[in-house]
């Protein structure tokens, strides 16, 4: 069963398969596993860190998410309820104290997020990958630069 790219990186699937869970819990929510991850696919094998420090980039897509959903919310704010810029108009701080707000409880989502955004930009997808062994598995060593 083949999904898509984006299905899979919404739902913390494995780029090279798209089935396996990428986080040992499924939870989110769940604070002492926030972003502990499994070490490789539990179905096909992909290891989920391909070098030391890999996911140290992680921190520009969560960042870049973070500015998107800023703007996305202004917008939709301005256009719902309107929004100037005088000092008699406080509905500014309503928007602020409302996106971050929700941006605090959207943070273990977008954590998990960027991970699999970042991974999936590294990983490719194989389709046939019960048939063809994991050889290399994607790692950035020798054998990958002799492929």
């Amino acid at each position: 069963m083949k999904t898509s790219y984006l299905w899979s990186t919404l739902t913390n699937k494995c780029p090279r398969c798209r089935q396996g869970n990428l986080f040992a819990s499924k939870n989110p929510y769940d604070l002492s596993n926030i972003i502990k991850m499994n070490e490789s696919c539990p179905v096909c094998g992909q290891p989920t860190e391909i070098e030391v420090g890999f996911y140290y980039g992680t921190g520009y897509v969560s960042y870049a998410l973070t500015v998107a959903y800023f703007v996305s919310t202004f917008v939709a704010w301005k256009v719902l309820f309107g929004m100037t810029f005088d000092l008699d108009d406080n509905r500014i701080f309503y928007w602020m104290g409302t996106a971050i707000v929700l941006l605090l409880f959207m943070q273990p989502l977008l954590m998990r997020l960027s991970r699999s955004i970042w991974l999936g930009w590294f990983v490719s997808y194989h389709k046939n990958w019960k048939e063809e062994p994991l050889e290399y598995n994607e790692r950035m060593d020798e054998k990958r630069k002799e492929i």
